[in-house]
């Protein structure tokens, strides 16, 4: 028994306080404390995620009240996976953003409310308590795409919170059927209440439907992906690589979460129908995702779509329900937020220095900014899943799984969605490394027309050590963390075997 899981989401909260009103005495206070506060967090996931990986789950009751009534937190090894992967890509992002921006205490307060309410979803044992960290999730994050200085931001902000309040209201709906049927509102309760109740209820199947429903919306199955394209494209470059890494991550992990522990695998195996109904958006998000990606001229938007599909494939693993499936998607919910945070923010790099965020304009791009371009190449390339970056593992244990559960169509899916996903980046490495650029944009006014590699600055930018590093240290992990997913799939197997008995 440990009092350290409130802390993991207290931390954060309280010292987005401490920005806000530091920012009265003095405005350049943010980033420092909200650093502190990052490698603070990031310190404390990583003891509890040693503990957890070590000597079991750790579960503590808020202000001492037993469920029914009280509310829990729960660490597990899925959980406490999800909780450092908030903690260090959130510093790898703040490093990234003090050049970057956007910049002020405002902006790093509600940055690190963000932080907090995504690290309440990921340790709540409480449903209803999952609801207010999605919505200060959601509120956080909308405040944060709206940070950009263009009316794009706020129509993509507006946007985004009209269709994700109907998500979290839709969710919200889902558990109050489960209360009236229950009583309930933790976790563990509710699973062997909802048992009691009976699946082949309407309300127990109701009650799925619009969790579910809810949470598709908010990671952004298709077709309930409208927000996310506009959102990601539209605000700053940093906001961008933020939340593309862990909200969705994020929200596909509740939907797992309340899959797994709240109507477990027997409710799926009792109701086809809701079975059904995860394959089928795991496969027309991989499809569709995919096909919309190919069709984009703007980096940005065409990502974005990238992660539709993507999420389609960790939908796909949950859907399996087997252990095999489940810890591919767990390591491609993980190797994806590594790997399309660093594409985000990679883009950023190369939009500061040469204002490209077009395709085209990315032509002869590993002459201007070889370095950047190189690892933009290295990420995208792990996107696709080549052996053996994180991308392939994922990938692969999936398929393996589908297999296993003997369904074909989906494996087939699984293993074309690779076909699909280099559709679309090989096109941009194929310009970065095989085409001369254009004319125009070999040299800054007044400088030498001899390109002067990741120095060039066009429009009145230059990348910094910081956002430098933050993509470098993308592209290590998304290679080198292929090799780690054998020793953290044994690390795993003892959550999954709870989950899915």
């Amino acid at each position: 028994m440990t009092d350290l899981p409130p802390f993991l989401v207290a931390l954060p909260l309280v010292a987005s306080v401490v920005v806000l009103f530091a920012g009265l005495a003095r405005s350049e206070t943010g980033w420092p404390i909200a650093t502190l506060a990052g490698l603070a967090q990031l310190g404390l996931a990583a003891t509890l995620a040693y503990r957890v990986f070590t000597a079991g789950p750790i579960s503590y009751v808020v202000g001492g009240y037993e469920a029914f009534y009280g509310i829990e937190l729960v660490i597990d090894g899925l959980s406490a996976s999800v909780v450092v992967l908030i903690a260090a890509v959130s510093l790898g992002v703040l490093a990234y953003a003090r050049t970057a921006g956007p910049r002020g205490n405002p902006f790093y307060a509600t940055y690190l409310l963000l932080v907090g309410g995504l690290t309440g979803v990921a340790v709540t044992g409480d449903v209803f308590n999952m609801y207010v960290f999605i919505e200060i999730s959601g509120l956080t994050a909308y405040a944060l795409v709206a940070s950009g200085d263009t009316g794009r931001s706020a129509v993509a902000a507006l946007k985004y919170l009209i269709v994700g309040t109907v998500g979290a209201s839709l969710y919200l709906l889902g558990v109050g059927y489960a209360y009236i049927g229950t009583g309930t509102l933790n976790m563990a309760d509710l699973s062997a209440m909802l048992a009691e109740v009976g699946y082949q209820s309407t309300l127990v199947q109701t009650a799925f439907a619009f969790i579910a429903i809810g949470l598709f919306i908010k990671t952004a199955v298709f077709p309930l992906h409208t927000w996310q394209p506009e959102a990601y494209a539209g605000s700053p470059d940093s906001v961008s690589g933020f939340i593309s890494a862990l909200v969705s991550t994020t929200f596909a992990y509740a939907l797992i979460r309340i899959s797994l522990s709240v109507f477990t695998p027997d409710f799926f195996a009792a109701v086809d129908l809701a079975q059904t109904l995860l394959i089928v958006g795991a496969v027309v998000s991989i499809v569709a995702g995919s096909l919309l990606a190919v069709s984009q001229t703007e980096i940005k938007r065409m990502l974005a779509y990238s992660s539709v599909s993507q999420f389609g494939l960790v939908l796909a693993g949950l859907a399996v329900l087997n252990q095999t499936a489940m810890i591919g998607a767990t390591v491609h919910l993980l190797g994806h937020a590594v790997m399309k945070g660093g594409l985000f923010l990679a883009a950023g790099v190369i939009a500061t220095a040469t204002g490209a965020r077009e395709v085209h304009e990315y032509e002869g791009l590993s002459e201007r900014m070889p370095y950047a371009a190189g690892v933009f190449a290295v990420l995208a390339f792990s996107m696709v899943g080549v052996p053996p970056t994180v991308g392939f593992v994922g990938k692969w244990y999936i398929a393996v799984g589908a297999v296993e559960a003997q369904l074909w169509p989906l494996a087939a899916i699984i293993l074309a969605s690779t076909l699909l996903t280099l559709a679309y980046f090989a096109r941009l490495v194929e310009r970065m490394y095989f085409r001369e650029p254009a004319a125009a944009d070999d040299h800054v006014e007044g400088e030498s027309a001899e390109p002067q590699p990741d120095a060039v600055v066009a429009d009145g930018g230059r990348p910094s050590l910081g956002m430098y590093a933050a993509v470098l240290v993308a592209a290590a992990l998304a290679v080198t963390l292929g090799a780690a997913v054998v020793p953290f799939a044994e690390l795993l197997e003892p959550t999954l075997d709870l989950l899915l008995s």
